[in-house]
């Protein structure tokens, strides 16, 4: 149920690959809330009671202004999303993803938020031999997406006050199905290959990479609208799961992608050398033994998810319809 306290929350980016599975959750859940989405990608999620959807831009502070009175909580979700769609246009996206960034947090603090939930990046770690990623690690990121999502998290613990509680969550990679479906993404990239091409194409392959079923993502961002202040006032939190090579998750989509599609046959793993060196392997110990989250799904439950999404239609065209990947929606659409 819907926390008495903190029962109006507004989502920017809330019609996005995450949010437009969060947001029917929260509704389920009895809260009310507001969508505040520029709606590059469209918007899959549909109108229905206690769910306002407004398309805006997060730079027009004004504008956002308006919409946050009366507001509890904001998850702050909204971004220009992952390093190639960052790089289309590296000003623009810098407006987005940091500039306007304390504007924001300033203008929810002012308009009585109590709670404001910033999604940041566990990619903030760029490379790392550390054998477990804490959330003490240095911040060592090695392009401009990753730069600015941690640049933004001091300038929203500058706000922290007893009456205005901060958060952040570094996610890992998330992976699984959604409305709103994304795949540009490790896990869901090779499920889709897997399933229509027959072959899956590894970028190197020793790389480690953490992932997150979206499910467990959106089911802690319920968790951070109904936890007391002291728990999490003024924190950084790593969420992740399984610490996995490229290769492992490779082996672990075929395993899946055979089991549900027999007929297909054998699915190949190809390996191809890559410039892409991030490597890391994040300790999410710290989120579990503060506020008692543990996720309850893993890379084959994202992959099987997907299958079935496929069977059932939902994915038409998946490996040539741009409306799945950020970067080329974003052409398409010169926004960037």
């Amino acid at each position: 149920m819907a926390s008495p306290e903190l029962r109006n929350v507004l989502i920017t980016g809330g019609a996005g690959y995450v949010g437009t599975r969060l947001t029917p959750q929260l509704l389920a859940a009895g809260y009310n809330v507001t969508v505040y989405d520029a709606m590059y990608f469209g918007c899959e999620l549909k109108p229905q009671a206690r769910l306002k959807l407004v398309e805006g831009d997060i730079r027009d502070t004004a504008r956002l202004r308006e919409q946050l009175w009366g507001v509890d909580a904001v998850i702050h979700l909204a971004c220009i999303s992952n390093d190639p769609s960052f790089e289309l246009d590296e000003a623009l996206s810098k407006t987005i993803n940091f500039d306007c960034f304390e504007p924001l947090v300033v203008a929810a603090k002012e308009q009585g938020v109590r709670r404001f939930i910033y999604a940041s990046s566990s990619s903030v770690y760029g490379v790392s031999d550390e054998p477990e990623v804490r959330e003490d690690h240095p911040l060592l990121p090695i392009t401009l997406y990753n730069k600015f999502k941690g640049l933004c998290e001091p300038l929203l613990f500058k706000h922290q006050a007893p009456d205005f509680t901060c958060v952040t969550i570094r996610p890992a990679t998330v992976c699984g199905f959604s409305p709103r479906m994304r795949l540009d993404l490790s896990v869901n990239i090779l499920t889709n290959h897997a399933v229509n091409a027959g072959k899956i194409t590894v970028y190197g392959g020793q790389q480690k990479r953490p992932n997150l079923h979206i499910q467990d993502m959106c089911d802690l961002y319920q968790l951070l609208l109904g936890i007391e202040d002291s728990r999490i006032a003024g924190q950084t939190f790593n969420a992740g799961y399984q610490n996995q090579t490229i290769m492992e998750i490779a082996q672990a989509v075929k395993r899946v992608v055979q089991e549900e599609f027999p007929e297909r046959g054998e699915i190949e793993i190809v390996t191809t050398p890559t410039n892409d060196i991030r490597s890391y392997h994040i300790n999410s110990d710290k989120i579990t033994a503060t506020i008692g989250f543990k996720p309850k799904r893993g890379i084959e439950d994202a992959a099987r998810e997907l299958c079935r999404a496929m069977k059932d239609g939902k994915l038409p065209g998946s490996l040539d319809d741009d409306r799945y990947s950020n970067v080329k929606v974003l052409r398409r659409r010169k926004i960037a």
